[in-house]
């Protein structure tokens, strides 16, 4: 089996297991991360976004397929995370599309692509579904992402985590 595939069965072996000191393993020290909800985070938010996550996680359930190496560095999977969003109590089903780069058996790059307008519809109910699509949605979902992962840092960093 390739040493690339191998890193990506490992990282989302882990998550499926809610492992985030695993899968932080399986990131270089520069690793650089974009998402909808997230957008772009560096290294030590990335690997605090995760930890925070599987943290929070409620009902998790995880799939992985399709893992496909493009080249000798690039590749792509597509996940499916099913959980339920803690702060509304609904049920989420977000399908994902992973892009990687990995080098030196580390991944340096990592994008995940899914619609978020999909995803505020599930995760907020009723005012998702009709105001999701928004820009104004869409940059309160990232603004208040953004916010639960810095007040999650702080609170890691002064030792209440």
């Amino acid at each position: 089996m390739n040493d690339n595939k191998q890193v990506i069965e490992r990282f989302y072996s882990a998550f499926q297991r809610l492992d985030y000191k695993t899968m932080n393993d399986c990131y270089s020290d520069d690793i650089i991360f974009s998402d909808p909800v997230f957008l772009t985070l560096k290294a030590d938010e990335l690997k605090c976004m995760w930890e925070m996550l599987c943290k929070n996680a409620k009902d998790f359930s995880l799939t992985f397929s399709d893992i496909e190496l493009i080249d000798e560095e690039y590749a792509t999977c597509k996940w499916v995370a099913k959980y339920t969003f803690s702060k509304t109590g609904n049920k989420v089903t977000n399908n994902i599309k992973a892009f990687m780069r990995i080098k030196d058996g580390k991944i340096i790059e990592h994008s995940d692509a899914f619609r978020l307008s999909t995803w505020i519809g599930q995760a907020l109910g009723w005012k998702g579904v009709w105001f999701g699509w928004t820009g104004f949605m869409k940059r309160a979902v990232q603004n208040n992402a953004k916010k639960n992962l810095l007040a999650f840092m702080e609170r890691k960093r002064s030792g209440g985590i």
